[in-house]
């Protein structure tokens, strides 16, 4: 035998004795050659590990604009269309997290959180307004 029958006859008579080991856990993959992950849980963990930091900010910011929205609406469906600034705020409101402002043609401007929206009447008084003409259902 040459050394590359040699070289490759040990390779393959040792092949099964290198064990691979899971990326997420540690524990020893079985099956295919080419696995990286014990169970599609590891891979899971895996990779949702990898993707936290950079799905936490916005994960916080929807969940952010999601109470804001959810404030405007109960407020809104409530009968309420006149409320002062401290009510907002003290429902836990934020008024740096909106999805959009709208310029009406008289010059007004409404921040709208999704449907829900306000402008600044003065004295701390805002209008609430609910706008759905910009939703397209698909």
């Amino acid at each position: 035998m040459n050394t590359f029958e040699n070289d490759f006859l040990y390779l393959y008579q040792n092949f099964s004795a290198v064990e691979k080991k899971c990326l997420d856990c540690g524990g020893s993959i079985r099956g295919r050659t080419d696995k990286k992950f014990c169970s599609d849980q590891c891979r899971n963990n895996y990779y949702n590990r990898l993707n936290r930091d950079s799905n936490n900010y916005v994960r916080n910011v929807h969940g952010l604009l999601r109470k804001n929205r959810r404030i405007l609406a109960d407020l809104y469906n409530e009968g309420k269309r006149k409320v002062h600034r401290d009510a907002l705020f003290a429902l836990g409101y934020n008024f740096n997290f909106f999805t959009h402002v709208i310029e009406t043609s008289s010059g007004q401007k409404f921040n709208y959180c999704f449907e829900y929206g306000f402008t600044d009447l003065g004295d701390d008084f805002l209008e609430l307004r609910q706008n759905s003409q910009y939703i397209q259902y698909q």
